[in-house]
């Protein structure tokens, strides 16, 4: 998912650079939310993959 993040904010910075403004703010605030949600699940994976066995 980050891999996805980082190939949207490559492609909004390629889109902003050639003057496509509109399809450069959409594609960042996709990238934006991938690396919010990818941030969430490394926490919650985190915190629930790490219980001792009993």
């Amino acid at each position: 998912m980050v891999r996805w993040a980082i190939i949207l904010a490559v492609i909004a910075l390629i889109a902003a650079l050639l003057g496509f403004g509109g399809i450069a703010g959409l594609t960042a605030d996709i990238a934006v939310i991938l690396l919010i949600v990818a941030a969430v699940l490394f926490v919650v994976g985190f915190f629930l993959g790490r219980r001792p066995k009993v």
